[in-house]
C-alpha cells in the first residue's frame, strides 16, 4: 500500500512500519510528519544526516544486497532491538535501502518478527503492501527464517 507523498516511493506496511528506497535529505519533512520517529538505513553508504533531525532518530546499518555477503543477524538484531521501543512508544519505522526490495523488507520482516509475527507471515505482510518487495530471494529468505529461529529461541541475549 503506497503513501501519497512527494517521497514517491514509500510503503505502509502496516500502522507502524514503512519501507522505502533510498530517501533524500530534503524528505526528512515529509517522512517525519507521517509519525516517523526512526529510519533504519540498511545501505552501504551512509544516509543525509538531516534525515536524522529530532524527533526522528536515524541509525545507519550498513549492509551489502550480495548473497555472499550475507546480512548479518547481529544486524538486523540490532535494528530489531532500537525499532521495539520506538513502536511501543506509539512512533514509526522507516527502513530503507536502495530499492526497497530486499535489505529493507528483511530488515521489515525481522521487526515483525520481533512484534510477534512468524516469518512466513510477515513475508506475506510485506509482499502484500509493497509491490517491489521480494523476501523470497533465497539468501533473503534464509535471513529472516534464521532471524525467527534465533529470535523465538533466545539466542540473541
Amino acid at each position: 500500500m503506497s503513501v501519497q507523498t512527494n517521497f514517491h516511493d514509500i510503503s505502509l506496511i502496516n500502522d507502524y512500519l514503512f519501507i522505502s528506497a533510498w530517501p533524500k535529505g530534503e524528505h526528512a519533512e515529509e517522512i517525519q510528519s507521517l509519525g516517523v520517529r526512526l529510519i533504519l538505513s540498511m545501505h552501504w553508504l551512509r544516509p543525509s544526516r538531516s534525515l536524522g533531525k529530532t524527533p526522528v532518530q536515524l541509525l545507519w546499518l550498513p549492509t551489502f544486497d550480495n548473497p555472499i555477503l550475507l546480512m548479518p543477524l547481529n544486524t538486523l538484531y540490532r535494528g530489531v532491538k532500537t525499532a521495539l521501543p520506538v513502536i511501543e512508544g506509539g512512533g514509526k519505522v522507516l527502513v530503507h535501502c536502495r530499492v526497497g526490495r530486499h535489505r529493507s523488507v528483511a530488515m521489515a520482516c525481522c521487526i515483525l518478527i520481533g512484534m510477534g509475527y512468524s516469518s512466513s507471515d510477515a513475508m506475506k505482510l510485506v509482499k502484500e503492501r509493497r509491490e517491489e518487495a521480494d523476501p523470497d530471494r533465497w539468501y533473503i529468505r534464509s535471513r529472516i527464517i534464521m532471524f525467527e529461529d534465533y529470535w523465538r529461541n533466545g539466542l540473541f541475549d
